[in-house]
């Protein structure tokens, strides 16, 4: 990527947005399980399948959740290819937690080991 990013700035948006999508969910970021559901669910989640059809305000929530959580590792693989450390808030990190130890489970290796992302 060519000039120049502001990927704190980039974080702390995506941060926001994901707080939001929270409070729309009633999501709990202080919840594990709660939190580790709704990573089971962005790993279930299939865009076409019917239970992952953004046709209600709450699925619409969900979903745009789920490619926050895109978008934030995204920023996070750019800043560390620019050498910038970059990190995002509690929710955040509660969240990508959660994914973490799901992909870890979902690939039969579960490891307390800190992943990329989560401090």
């Amino acid at each position: 990527m060519s000039g120049f990013e502001n990927y704190s700035r980039e974080a702390q948006q995506i941060e926001h947005e994901i707080e939001t999508k929270g409070v729309i969910l009633d999501i709990d970021w202080g919840d594990a399980a709660q939190v580790r559901e709704l990573a089971r669910q962005a790993f279930d989640c299939k865009i076409g399948a019917i239970d992952c059809e953004p046709d209600e305000p709450a699925d619409r929530a969900r979903v745009e959740l789920f490619g926050l959580a895109q978008l934030m590792l995204t920023v996070m693989k750019e800043s560390a290819n620019a050498d910038i450390h970059t990190h995002g808030g509690a929710a955040w990190k509660a969240f990508a937690k959660a994914l973490w130890a799901e992909h870890d489970l979902r690939q039969g290796n579960a490891t307390t080991a800190p992943k990329p992302g989560i401090r």
